[in-house]
């Protein structure tokens, strides 16, 4: 199921004006005001998507690698991973307990709002999911997707996302379907930091009871280009920085007074192309030779666990631990914490309800923008 390929940019440069933010939105940008009355609206929940089979691998990442020069064997080594979980993506099943989840949020607190669901590499593809709001007669659409941070990947390419699936539904009556404005960034919202320092108090609390007040608390995250690192955000390095902004937010709730270590995980570009540093397994390594007992990893830069995150951290990342006697533990991810929905939930309310746009939603139109080259792979 190949991906369509259209230009999102035609008659003008990416990065510049009018911005994605600004044509998404019909070409103005998004408004400071309250919603109109009477305006039909949905949430649409973007994410990465996954295979459902082994017949589905292979195709699955040509669409996610197209155009970045990955090498046929990272590909065949990825492919195993899928393979190894019979071809099936959890993130497919999570992203549906998170829709549930936001549902049943909204419906409790009295909001009627249809929620859809799309995926950039996979079916339900977002041009499909467009046509069908489109068809549903909504005319606004507030975008959450599954990724809490700045970056070409984490931001910029969901605003793509979004045009190219405009783009696909556009006619001469209506333009690009319904309008829309992806949710900002949600790296320290109070549920989502909630939802990770309780999963890794769960976690110190899994270690034995001699090393969990000396355990090294590890924040992991998926490493990116250091060009891509560099253009993060409007001022740059906005990846990093918000990174290490949540890891130490959940520290603080969970382990109050302990430090935090910020590492890469799930790298797959080529060996020539700097990315960003350290690997969490050189991490681990450098822990053990310095003397260090125990390490606790929490993977804030997700929001679901997902392959990567199964297969980089309790696979690659246990063993490596295994191997140099370090006692270790994983937290969990958000997921459908409660209190992580209800923060997703008041994000959209907010944004109904006005207010300044804040990064993520009103993003320039340079924000995270990289040479195609330079993106990274899952």
């Amino acid at each position: 199921m190949p991906r369509v390929t259209v230009d999102i940019n035609p008659g003008q440069r990416p990065d510049q004006d009018p911005s994605l933010a600004v044509r998404n939105n019909g070409g103005v940008p998004p408004s400071a005001d309250p919603a109109p009355a009477g305006r039909r609206e949905a949430l649409l929940v973007l994410s990465f998507g996954g295979p459902e089979g082994h017949d589905d691998v292979m195709p699955f990442l040509e669409n996610v690698t197209r155009g970045r020069g990955i090498p046929p064997e990272r590909l065949e080594e990825v492919a195993e991973h899928y393979h190894h979980f019979d071809g099936v993506s959890p993130i497919n099943d999570q992203n549906k307990a998170l829709i549930a989840a936001v549902e049943a949020d909204l419906a409790a607190a009295g909001v009627e709002l249809p929620v859809y669901w799309g995926n950039r590499n996979w079916a339900p593809y977002v041009e499909d999911t467009w046509q069908q709001l489109a068809d549903d007669g909504i005319e606004h659409v507030y975008v959450l997707a599954t990724s809490a941070y700045a970056s070409y990947s984490g931001c910029r390419q969901y605003h793509e996302d979004i045009a190219r699936a405009r783009i696909a539904v556009s006619s001469p009556t209506r333009p690009g379907g319904p309008t829309a404005e992806k949710l900002p960034h949600y790296f320290d919202a109070a549920g989502f930091v909630q939802a990770n320092a309780d999963a890794l108090a769960a976690a110190i609390a899994s270690l034995p009871e001699e090393v969990r007040g000396t355990a090294r608390l590890v924040a992991t995250a998926h490493s990116i280009p250091d060009t891509m690192a560099a253009v993060a955000g409007p001022e740059g390095h906005a990846y990093e920085a918000e990174l290490m902004t949540a890891a130490r937010l959940v520290v603080d709730a969970a382990a109050p007074g302990r430090s935090v270590d910020l590492v890469w995980q799930s790298r797959s570009g080529p060996p020539s192309v700097p990315w960003l540093e350290p690997d969490v397994n050189d991490h681990l390594r450098a822990l053990a030779a310095a003397g260090e007992q125990a390490v606790v990893l929490f993977p804030v830069g997700f929001v679901s666990d997902h392959l990567e995150v199964i297969w980089d951290l309790d696979n690659e990342a246990k063993g490596t631990a295994e191997a140099l006697g370090l006692a270790f533990a994983r937290a969990a991810t958000a997921g459908t914490h409660p209190a992580f929905v209800r923060s997703l939930v008041e994000l959209l309310r907010e944004r109904r309800a006005g207010g300044e746009p804040r990064l993520g939603t009103n993003c320039p139109a340079s924000c995270c923008f990289v040479a195609r080259s330079a993106r990274p792979a899952s």
